[in-house]
């Protein structure tokens, strides 16, 4: 039996109404749907500290600043609830995008500082449209706790501010990047890959690995990445829309002593990869 689909908004209210009455703790898991390992972690660390578990499934159209990305998004629904049944998901919330964004729908929501690099500076609107669906799904499902993956880590540095800021009531849990046995970050768009574009996107994760493993052994970070780019040119993973290390809660320049990221993004057979690692600098 597939996880139980819950649409209309009032229905969920209603099931979150209960399980609160009884003071069980809710855990989020919000996805686009298209679901791979990386989402079932998710799930199964929010079930492992939840007393009760929705994951939500909306491909939100107000972060992508690509039309032709939003129509090419992989939407495979009733898989995605097959996968969930064995994970003892309470419910798949699938809102209609009249439930999310009703005609009248006038509210954005913004933050600054840290969406201002990489993505933020390439998908003009991204974070916008993120900070605004996040907020609404962590209203309408009530949740305690919600989980998200660092593959995403710029997305994930937005979460932790919209909710420091906005005095959210709701802990943000980071569940580790999950990975490809050939180290390439599982994501619901590497389904386009060409077979040959996928045995390519290797290079990626094993480029990026590689940098770092430069850059804390010593090397000048700007020859690091130049060896990184011409790594990933050679592969033939291009454009590079940015190859960058940044300090790993602001985003802004890195510091000694202070946690640092390697972030790219780059494309390949038509389709933005993303991915990141920890870089420890001394």
């Amino acid at each position: 039996m597939n996880a139980p689909i819950v649409r209309p908004l009032a229905e969920l209210r209603s099931m979150v109404r209960g399980w609160k009455s009884r003071g069980e703790t809710i855990g989020v898991v919000p996805t686009m749907g298209a679901l791979h390992e990386g989402h079932l972690s998710l799930v199964r660390a929010a079930r492992a500290s939840c007393d009760r578990v929705i994951v939500t499934l909306f491909v939100n159209p107000r972060q992508f600043n690509n039309t032709e990305d939003y129509a090419k998004y992989p939407r495979t629904e009733h898989t995605d609830a097959a996968l969930l049944a064995p994970l003892g998901v309470d419910a798949l919330f699938v809102p209609d995008g009249d439930e999310i964004y009703p005609p009248d729908h006038a509210t954005v929501i913004s933050v600054s500082g840290v969406t201002a690099p990489l993505e933020g500076a390439h998908r003009p609107g991204h974070f916008d449209g993120v900070a605004t669906v996040v907020t609404l799904l962590f209203n309408m499902t009530g949740a305690d706790r919600a989980f998200f993956g660092e593959k995403d880590w710029q997305q994930l540095q937005l979460v932790r501010r919209l909710v420091q800021d906005l005095k959210l009531p709701v802990e943000i849990v980071p569940c580790p990047c999950v990975r490809a046995e050939d180290g390439l970050a599982l994501s619901s768009r590497n389904q386009r890959l060409t077979a040959e574009g996928r045995t390519r996107a290797a290079a990626l994760p094993r480029t990026l690995f590689e940098a770092a493993r430069r850059i804390e052994a010593g090397a000048p970070t700007a020859e690091a990445l130049a060896l990184a780019q011409e790594g990933l040119e050679t592969a033939g993973i291009g454009p590079v829309e940015y190859l960058e290390l940044r300090d790993g809660e602001t985003l802004g320049e890195p510091q000694l002593g202070r946690p640092a990221r390697l972030l790219v993004a780059a494309w390949l057979d038509g389709v933005r990869l993303i991915d990141n690692v920890a870089v420890t600098l001394r």
